[in-house]
């Protein structure tokens, strides 16, 4: 039976070195904050929004939240943005994705301040994390990710990790966070022969594809790390993994489990990009 890697404890560790740099930082007059932009009010956005704010208002960090109606218009969309662009006491911009059908994202890329871009919307940061500038934000889930892995002492290099899904979200960017780190990644897709050997064959699978218990035991190699990004909802209405973790755990030396597993370490990834843009801004302003 594997050792169950809980987020909540990652949070908590993460929680106490934020709370140091966050009362650091208002000691030297700034006080960091997160400006949420939110169209309409989907319940997942809402219910990742009430995480987010409770992890700012744990670590002293302030939230302001811009809710625009279901029905604005891309004009009024991208005003609002430009407005937190230039406001000087936001740090961190996050824009809740995806987008009413009748909205294009693609504008908002270009749009938004790489500065404050803190989840990795802007192509200027995509760019950094891969060519490895570690000047810009990655997306918060797959540093997530990272972070687990850290905290439970799982060193990726030299490891065959094979990461199950090729978002820009998730997948691409943690396979150049992984990359990074010196790990030998395979990424898997709908298309992969032989999915379930090539899952077997990895030290440490990841799995952000966003489809219900598809990793089943025969996927996991006896002994391997087992992180699970998905996050779903089964059959009888309750939440799950991409991985079956009843039938993956035995088998499994390490495995988050969902919930309480990667998404509770995300909102703290997003706290921890607001101080690094607040603390870039302390830096200029004591330099000037």
């Amino acid at each position: 039976m594997g050792t169950v890697m809980l987020g909540t404890e990652v949070a908590k560790a993460m929680k106490e070195r934020l709370i140091q740099r966050t009362e650091a930082l208002k000691e030297r007059g700034t006080e960091p904050k997160l400006a949420i932009l939110r169209v309409g009010a989907r319940p997942d956005d809402l219910s990742y929004e009430r995480g987010a704010k409770k992890r700012m208002e744990l670590t002293g960090i302030g939230c302001q939240v811009t809710e625009l109606p279901e029905d604005v218009s891309q004009r009024e969309l991208e005003e609002a943005l430009e407005a937190l662009n230039r406001d000087p006491s936001v740090h961190g911009i996050l824009v809740f994705r995806p987008l009413p059908g009748h909205l294009d994202e693609e504008p908002l890329k270009s749009l938004i301040d790489p500065v404050k871009d803190v989840d990795c919307l802007s192509p200027v940061n995509i760019a950094k994390v891969f060519s490895g500038d570690d000047s810009g934000y990655a997306p918060c889930t797959p540093e997530a990710v990272m972070e687990m892995l850290d905290h439970y002492g799982i060193d990726p290099k030299g490891k065959k990790v094979t990461v199950i899904g090729r978002s820009m979200v998730v997948g691409k960017p943690l396979a150049m966070l992984l990359l990074k780190r010196h790990a030998t990644v395979t990424i898997c897709h709908t298309r992969t022969e032989d999915l379930t050997g090539t899952c077997r064959a990895a030290d440490i699978l990841i799995a952000a594809a966003g489809k219900a218990k598809m990793v089943t035991a025969p996927m996991a190699g006896e002994g391997a790390v087992v992180v699970d990004v998905g996050i779903n909802v089964d059959e009888d209405g309750h939440l799950c993994g991409d991985v079956d973790f009843e039938a993956v755990e035995p088998k499994a030396s390490l495995i988050s489990p969902v919930p309480r597993g990667v998404g509770s370490v995300t909102t703290s990834v997003l706290a921890a990009h607001v101080v690094r843009a607040a603390q870039a801004v302390c830096g200029k302003r004591k330099k000037e």
